[in-house]
Formats: structure tokens, sequence, C-alpha cells
């Protein structure tokens, strides 16, 4: 390890030591558990085993606690639990549970710290399990970074597992029969003699035992649902149309609120509210943080006042013009804005010195999360606290959100997490709920429904960051010898920190994601990110960091490669420096039949980049036509340990998939005059379906963790499909979207 690198750790551990505020905490703190949310409000003969499992006389409640946002975890989570529970998870009620400590997720720690997913150092275990006694020490509750699965796989087994042996424990002592002679199905204990006792016709006497503990878990050959093609809990409601989103939903005595917010983040110089009051169904207009909301007996006459109201807005905090925006980040290569170099191998500057280099700069620019559903929210407060209806993915900041703004306590406001229409990182962010919040305040009492129209919401959306790298490479007998490769952006993390209170001082991982952790024995190489001042404020987009860097990484890779005269799947397998990644490159190429001939006009493209721990390689295949470039197939290889859901697996993958290719095609947000210029999806296109091409996807189970799914599949499409048209066009594309520079059949 070189010195630069360690430091580079080290700083990163003292930053953080610094976020957490000097906490100290010891093997006691760190053992024990969070109260148990579902003890409270507790009837004399119902039970909750552990923050997960509720059983009444009436019906078995399963806590999912982690947000479903599209990606179809609540089902996962549920899964997990039956397993062990010996229940059918459409036969139960399912809830996300209010916001506890009790479901801190520690999935975070394995993809916070700088240490490689296949690390088992002494340092990097340690460091991990530093982190994880953070987050639970914290009770930071929260979805996002594919943790779902990581965080709740052991966990929420062993819920229903505790909760099983528990209920056979009554069952025994109601009976008389031994446990060892007791078995569960389908939400019953069966008794030698074939009687079948419902759980909820146990939950009286289980409510008055201490739950057992130590229950050891099922080995994977008696599993009947993880690893098994089964239906998901929602794919009913969401095939026939009967699937209630935070959108849907309905409250008596009810007003509807919509609002113009500044689209440049920034306050009213003069307003006039006239027009917007005269008209029908409207009854006032209220101030709220950089701009106004309009109340209506509707959502549509809502946002008709909205769109009435005379409003000027104040200059931007940041700059103006897009072409501003590029000229802050291509300034930001010095060492004044150095956050952190992140990978130190061999010496790159005497591998580049004398030698006949290869260099260039890829661009990615804002992107936004333009989910389906559009931002919405229900607030009601009163003199007691709130309660708030709204998807969202870190509900305990919701709760500390709204108490500031409404003057109670947390635990005083009572959210309800809804099903969620797309998210991509959206629903990370808290205006929608804010803004309710402040306008519930001034009409204490009533529910106020807000919901944004959708030009409001790309208006108010905080994008994926803009960046830009800058590589130099050299290649020696057919090989990669050296590559400096400098990326310069915007800190994510310090933006969305900055909005929550809570800054990040020290070096952000996501500046680099995708390339300080390439799995490539590159015998020179460097990584050096440079932090980019505060520009458009920025924010979590679906795979973050490597959603960019990926493209860059991968893209200039295949420069090389092709600089060097290689094949660039097998100079990728040489490099290649463990097993596990190894195998995910070589199934993407059997996939693919790599190798194979094509005709002239068609082309190849593969890229790898592993993002939150799960190695994925990428093959796209496109066909040069007179109306542009086709896609014609697209094959995904990824690892995440431990299959636990097919279905849902592929179409994670297969959707990540499309989704990187068409905003790489068709997607980017500019400024002008302070203001995002696109405002709707026919101008912020994704992937149409007439230009889907045929995905295949393979999962692998090599990986020693359980990882998510639900981002890896996104960052390699980029750099496959820019690498696939210049193996069948032989024009280089360093700048996405793509559009811009060539067409699309």
């Amino acid at each position: 390890m070189g010195r630069a690198r360690t430091i580079t750790r080290r700083a990163f551990l003292i930053s953080s030591a610094a976020v957490m505020g000097g906490v100290a905490f010891g093997s006691y703190a760190v053992s024990r558990p969070h109260d148990n949310p579902l003890a409270q409000g507790l009837g004399p003969d119902d039970v909750a085993f552990n923050p997960y499992v509720k059983i009444t006389d009436q019906e078995i409640t399963l806590i999912v606690p982690h947000a479903d946002i599209g990606q179809g975890v609540q089902s996962a989570q549920a899964m997990l639990i039956a397993e062990e529970l010996d229940v059918d998870p459409t036969a139960v009620t399912l809830s996300f549970g209010q916001p506890s400590a009790a479901y801190h997720n520690t999935g975070f720690a394995a993809d916070g710290v700088p240490f490689q997913s296949f690390d088992k150092s002494f340092a990097a275990e340690t460091v991990r399990g530093i982190a994880g006694s953070a987050i639970k020490l914290i009770g930071l509750q929260g979805t996002g970074g594919s943790t779902s699965m990581p965080d709740q796989y052991v966990k929420l087994r062993s819920a229903g597992a505790v909760a099983r042996e528990t209920l056979k424990l009554a069952a025994s002592q109601q009976s008389g029969v031994a446990v060892a002679d007791l078995k569960t199905e389908n939400g019953t204990v069966i008794l030698p003699d074939g009687t079948a006792l419902p759980y909820t016709s146990l939950a009286a006497a289980a409510a008055g035992i201490e739950p057992v503990a130590d229950v050891a878990l099922r080995d994977p050959s008696e599993w009947r649902l993880i690893g098994k093609d089964v239906q998901r809990t929602d794919i009913s409601a969401k095939s026939t149309g009967t699937e209630i989103y935070g959108i849907d939903l309905q409250l008596d005595g009810m007003v509807h609120a919509a609002v113009r917010l500044s689209p440049r983040r920034s306050a009213a110089t003069r307003h006039d509210d006239t027009a917007a009051k005269e008209m029908r169904g409207v009854t006032d207009v209220l101030p709220v943080t950089n701009g106004f909301a309009v109340i209506a007996d509707n959502t549509w006459r809502a946002m008709q006042g909205a769109l009435a109201l005379d409003i000027e807005w104040g200059p931007a905090a940041y700059p103006a013009e897009q072409d501003d925006h590029w000229a802050e980040v291509g300034a930001s290569f010095v060492a004044g804005r150095l956050d952190a170099e992140w990978r130190a191998d061999g010496d790159v500057d005497a591998a580049l010195d004398g030698a006949e280099a290869i260099e260039a700069e890829y661009r990615a620019p804002y992107v936004a999360h333009q989910p389906l559903e559009p931002l919405s929210a229900i607030v009601r407060a009163d003199a007691n606290g709130a309660e708030v209806w709204a998807g969202h993915q870190v509900p305990r900041f919701v709760q500390m959100k709204v108490a500031a703004i409404v003057g109670c306590a947390s635990e005083d406001v009572v959210f309800h997490n809804q099903m969620t229409g797309g998210s991509f990182g959206h629903r990370l962010e808290f205006d929608n709920i804010t803004v309710a919040a402040e306008i519930a305040v001034q009409m204490r009492g009533t529910p106020v429904k807000l919901t944004f129209s959708r030009e409001e919401d790309f208006a108010q959306d905080y994008p994926r960051h803009i960046g830009i790298s800058r590589s130099s490479g050299v290649v020696k007998d057919g090989k990669v010898e050296g590559w400096a490769l400098d990326i310069a952006s915007p800190s994510v993390l310090g933006s969305q920190g900055t909005r929550l209170g809570a800054p990040m001082p020290g070096p952000d991982l996501q500046i680099p994601a995708g390339a300080w952790n390439m799995p490539y024995d590159i015998p020179n190489l460097r990584v050096r990110a440079y932090r980019v001042p505060e520009l458009a404020p920025v924010s979590s987009w679906r795979s973050v960091g490597a959603s960019s860097v990926g493209f860059f990484a991968e893209s200039f890779l295949d420069e090389l490669i092709h600089a060097a005269g290689a094949d660039p799947m097998e100079e990728r397998l040489r490099l290649i420096n463990n097993d596990v990644h190894r195998k995910v490159l070589e199934a993407v190429a059997e996939m693919s039949n790599w190798g194979s001939p094509l005709p002239t006009g068609r082309g190849r493209g593969v890229a790898m980049v592993e993002s939150f721990g799960v190695p994925c390689a990428q093959v796209v295949e496109v066909t040069m036509t007179d109306d542009g470039i086709k896609l014609d197939r697209a094959f995904v290889a990824a690892d995440v340990g431990q299959i636990i859901d097919p279905i849902n697996l592929d179409a994670q993958l297969s959707g990540g998939c499309i989704w990187g290719l068409g905003h790489a095609m068709n997607s980017e947000i500019t400024y002008s005059d302070g203001m995002a210029e696109q405002d709707n999806f026919y101008v912020h296109d994704a992937m149409r379906m007439n230009q889907c091409p045929v995905v295949e996807t393979r999962a692998l189970e090599n990986g020693t963790d359980i990882k998510g799914a639900g981002e890896p599949g996104v960052p390699p499409a980029p750099p496959a499909l820019s690498n696939a048209i210049f193996a069948a066009t032989g024009i280089r594309l360093r700048e996405m979207p793509f559009y811009n520079h060539i067409d699309f059949a």
C-alpha cells in the first residue's frame, strides 16, 4: 500500500469521526438492542416477538422497514421473514412500520469505507465493523445504496425463526406435546395428530413467553422461497392498476395544494396572487420557503392557480449559465481542490515520462431523477404534533424535519411510509414533505395534500452531479502499462449533507466511485479526485458516482486497449486481479459469444464496473443503419453473492442496464438564467421502446457477501454502448448524452 493511499484512508476515518461528533462507544453499547417499536400499544393478547413480527388473534403483520421505491424490496423482505416463519407472504399484512432506530441499516457500512469489496484483511474488516457499530448507535434508518438485502438478509430470517420457535413453545405448553414433535406450516403449528393451531390462536399464549433466543437458521436445502422463482407480493396489484401509491391517498376533510417554488432556489423579489385567488376552487395562497402554495378543492385547480401566480425570482446562488458550470469543473484540476488520491499503484509519472501518451477528456452532465410518480405528501399538524403520509427513503429524518417546522418532538411526528412509483434517489430529498408541513402549520387541524406538477418536479429536482475526467495513459508490448486518471465533480455527499445539517468535511468516496475500486492490476495506476466547489445542488442518482465514473474509466480503458492492439475482453481478463470479478467477465463473454465474427457495420462493446460491492459486466451489440445506431442486444452478468429473488434480480439488472443506456443516449439537464431548461419527459428522454435492445442477464453467486442489485446494472451500460459504437463506426464518444454527437435509430 502506497503512502498516499494510507494517508487518504486515515483522513477518511478522521473525517468520519468528525461527522459522528466524536461519539465513543464500547462493546456493551454496540451489543445492546434498540427498544422494540412494536411493544408500544400492544393489546393484552397481542405479541411482538421482535421489531419485525407482530401477531394478534386477528392477523399476522410483518414489518418490512426498507422503503419500496419500485425495486420490489417490500416483497423481498417479506420473503426473508416468511421463509423462517412458515407463512405465505401474500397472505399476511405487510407494513413499513414506524421509523425507529431498531431498523438501522448496517448495510451502509460496507460501501462507506475505502476498501475494495474483496478485501477481507484485518484492517478492512475492522473499519467495516466500526462503521456498522456507529450506524447502529445513531440508529441510521435508510434505503439506498443497494443495501436492503445486505442489511436484512440475516436480521429478517432470524426474526422469523425466533417467532416460529416461540409459537411452537406456546403450542407445546398449551397441548403438552414436546416442541421437538411439532412442525409449522402455512401460518400454523402442526401437532403429531395433524391438528393445526393457527398462529393467531397462539398469540395470547406466546405473549406471556420470553422469545426463544439462539435459533438456528434453516439450511438452504430447506428453503421454499429464497432463491426460487416466486411471485412478488405486489405484482398482482401493480399489474391490475390497483396498487395504492402515496399520490393516490385521500383523507377526510383534506385540502389540495400546489406550489410555485423558485426555479433558481431563491426568494421572490415580487409577487402578485390576485389572479390566482379569483380562480374557481382556489381558497388561499400561502407563503412557503422560496415560493408560494395555492390551496384549492382539487389538485388540478390548485395547479392552475399556481400557474396564475405572477412572480419574479431573485438570482441563483450558482452560475446562471451551463457553460460556466463546465468551466468551473474544468478549472478544478488543481492541487488546491484535490479531494484525495484514491489509488497509487506503481510509478505513474515514471511510466508516462518520455512515453507517447494517449490522452482524453470525458464529460457527464447533470441528469434528472424523473420518476413516474411526481412528488407528493399529505401532512396534518395540530397542537400535539403531526402526521405525515408520503414515500421516503430516510424516515427518521422526515420526522426530524417535520418536527422542526411544526415545533414538536420527533417522536410526536407519525410517519406513514407509502409505496412509491420510482425514486432513483429522488426520495432522499425532503422538499415535498417540508413544504407540505409549512402549509399544514398555517392550517392546523386540516390535512393538506401537496402534489408537485411534473414541471415543478423537474424544476425542484436535485440532479445527478456534473463531472469531467482527464486521463493520460501508455501502452507497451501490446498491453496497458500506465494510467493517470483524474476526476473532478462537486461532492454529492457534501451537497446532501448540507441540506441535512451535517456537511461532509472529508473526502467523498463517490467522486471516484467506479474507478478507484477497479479490479485491474495495471502496473502503474493513479486515481485522483478533485472536489469542485458546489454549483447547482445535487443528490444521489441511481448508482451515484459510478454512473458517471464507470463511463469515464471503462471508455478510456477501451481506448488504451485499442491503442495497444489488444482484444478488449482478453486484455481486461488479463488485468483482472480476483476470481469473483474474472468469473463475471468470463460469463458475459460466454453469453455474448465474444470473439465471433460480426458483419460490417456492427460492433460489440464491453465494460465492467463495480458499484456497491457488486461486479457487473455488460456487452452491448449495435448496428449502424441509415437512420442511426440501432441497439440490438445487451448482455448483463453480475455477482450478488446470494440470489434471493431470481425473477426480481433479472428485472433489476435488465432495468438498470436499460436505465443506464437510455440516459447515456438521451438525457441531460442544462442551466440557463439560473434555471433548469428541461421540465418534462419529452425534453429529457430516457429509453424509448423502439430503441430498447433485447437484454439477457445472468447472476452469479461466487462472492462471499450478500449484495443488492438495484443499482449495479447502471454503470457499465454507457461505456459498453460507447465502446460498441466505436467498434461499429470508429467514432469515439467522450461525452454524454450521446445524441448530441450521433443519431440513434
